[in-house]
């Protein structure tokens, strides 16, 4: 086995790439990030479907520390994030390993050691270990039988060989994904049913271009770059009065959902099949300009009828009817609720990570997990937002975790204390009732038990500053 690294890093999307940047500012060089595939991006190497896009404004999508002057238009396209990402690791120097996917990864209480074999046999002791995993990373499909013999593909794992012009397609869900490449299928192939399980709330995202002039003035005036982040998190951050204390305020948003939808649909049984059921916000709200549009398109079918299986031929609702496709397309998620996933991670005792979170993953700060001393994660269980930037979060936790690792200069590891972490969690759990999340719908939110393990219940103004430095105080300290 080679020589003890400082920090091991997991994962070379944002937060990966974010992380080591922000150690190696903070005069921390000993700094290996892993990353299983072949190149960095996380999810937005990932998702290279059609129309692949964020539904943050761009000026909130990039790091404070390394702004993006010249993005193309007001919502970032898949394409452009992922060249911020790659310029952004390549001026700081930030070369990941790439092709190495961690198997496991076990605490050595003894020497302050995190041992760690990957699954190519290789062998790698650090002081440190950050899961930068994600949450939005591992496809999720349906579990239903399915024998389909024609070509189907995740969203996330589109194929770009396949030429849907003049093709009968399924689409199965109507999530954050498929709203975006909906419009793009519908527009080649022949005929398209869309399996809608739940309608979401789709509301207006007013993308556009940025004008030459604009992107000359984004570009040579850092002032106005600085106004427009500004003033932009403070319109997000507001929103999340209606997600957090004041559900209510939802009410009104919900009416203008509801005209916008009736002018855009005419159809009334379309309208009442896209109609949500459910207090909006509870689940993810979605952002598109073209979605309803595309739903309306002759050869557009939207399928609420449960599916009961796949054929070999097509796709079989419980009304026993069997829609013949050429090619199924999964936009149905992710498992989000791994976190570190598919690491197997052993801490004191050897305890395993997933038995320590069989009643729903629990962190403090979404961060640290007692037990599992000198282990840090990044969009961890409990620091997903339905209103703002997960960027900033992620900056939160850079801060976190590089007070951490300057505090281990002067002990062999520290170890959050259990009881700190419950108080934390059981506060957590307890800020979360009476926000939208709890109005009675179920979603990728919350566990199979109904608990909410994905969401910060609070401003991200307030994580900040929760976040800001470590506390001595929180952690147990072994020299």
């Amino acid at each position: 086995m080679s020589r003890p690294l400082s920090v091991v890093i997991v994962g070379a999307g944002f937060g990966g790439i974010g992380m080591a940047i922000r150690l190696r500012r903070a005069g921390i060089q000993d700094v290996t990030v892993l990353e299983k595939a072949e190149s960095l991006g996380g999810t937005w190497r990932d998702n290279i479907y059609p129309g692949a896009a964020c539904d943050i404004p761009s000026h909130l999508y990039s790091f404070s520390f390394e702004q993006k002057r010249d993005w193309s238009r007001r919502y970032p396209p898949q394409e452009e994030i992922l060249a911020y990402l790659r310029d952004c690791a390549a001026k700081h120097g930030i070369t990941p390993r790439f092709g190495v996917e961690v198997e496991e990864a076990a605490f050595d209480a003894g020497e302050g050691l995190w041992r760690i074999r990957t699954t190519g046999g290789e062998e790698l002791a650090a002081r440190v270990l950050v899961a930068a995993c994600g949450q939005l990373n591992r496809p999720a499909y349906p579990s239903l039988p399915n024998t389909f013999g024609g070509t189907a593909f995740h969203s996330s794992r589109w194929n770009h060989a396949y030429d849907l012009r003049g093709k009968r397609v399924a689409v199965i869900g109507t999530g954050a994904s498929a709203i975006q490449f909906v419009p793009h299928v519908a527009a080649k192939a022949a005929r398209v049913h869309v399996f809608q399980r739940t309608p979401p709330y789709v509301i207006d995202k007013a993308d556009r271009p940025y004008t030459p002039r604009q992107r000359r003035l984004l570009r040579w005036v850092p002032a106005l770059r600085t106004f427009i982040r500004a003033s932009t998190y403070a319109q997000l951050e507001a929103r999340g009065l209606a997600f957090i204390t004041a559900p209510r305020l939802m009410r009104g948003v919900e009416r203008s959902f509801r005209r916008r939808l009736a002018e855009q649909v005419p159809d009334e049984g379309l309208r009442e099949a896209l109609t949500p059921g459910y207090v909006m916000g509870c689940k993810r709200i979605l952002l598109s300009d073209d979605y309803y549009a595309a739903l309306a398109r002759p050869g557009v079918e939207l399928v609420t009828t449960p599916i009961e299986r796949f054929s070999e031929t097509g796709v079989v609702t419980a009304d026993g009817r069997e829609r013949e496709v050429d090619a199924v397309i999964y936009g149905t998620g992710f498992r989000t609720q791994g976190f570190v996933a598919p690491m197997t991670v052993r801490g004191l005792g050897g305890r395993e990570l997933n038995d320590a979170w069989r009643d729903g993953a629990e962190a403090y700060l979404g961060i640290a997990v007692s037990g599992f001393p000198n282990l840090f994660l990044l969009y961890g269980p409990n620091t997903n937002l339905g209103h703002n930037s997960i960027i900033y979060m992620l900056e939160s936790q850079f801060a976190y975790v590089a007070g951490c690792v300057r505090a281990l200069a002067r002990a062999r590891y520290i170890d959050v204390r259990p009881d700190v972490q419950n108080a934390f969690n059981r506060e957590i759990q307890a800020r979360f009732r009476g926000t939208v999340w709890t109005s009675g719908c179920t979603s990728w939110y919350m566990n199979a038990h109904g608990k909410l393990v994905n969401n910060w219940p609070g401003f991200t103004l307030a994580y900040r500053r929760a976040t800001r430095r470590p506390d001595p105080r929180d952690f147990t300290r072994v020299v």
